[in-house]
C-alpha cells in the first residue's frame, strides 16, 4: 500500500498525503505547497509518507 500512495504522492502530491493522514492541517499545507511549487509539494507529501 506505500508503494501505491508514493506513486500517487510523486503525480499528485495532495492525493498522496490525503491517502495517509485525511483532510487536516498537513493535506492543506500540501496543497499550498504543491501550488506555490510542485516539488516542494512531492518533498512533503513523501516526507509524510516515509515518516508513518
Amino acid at each position: 500500500m506505500d508503494l501505491i500512495r508514493l506513486i500517487c504522492a510523486i503525480l499528485l502530491p495532495p492525493l498522496g498525503v490525503f491517502l495517509q493522514v485525511g483532510i487536516g492541517g498537513q493535506f492543506w499545507l500540501n496543497i499550498l505547497l504543491t501550488i506555490l511549487g510542485y516539488i516542494p509539494g512531492i518533498i512533503h507529501a513523501v516526507w509524510i509518507i516515509a515518516k508513518k
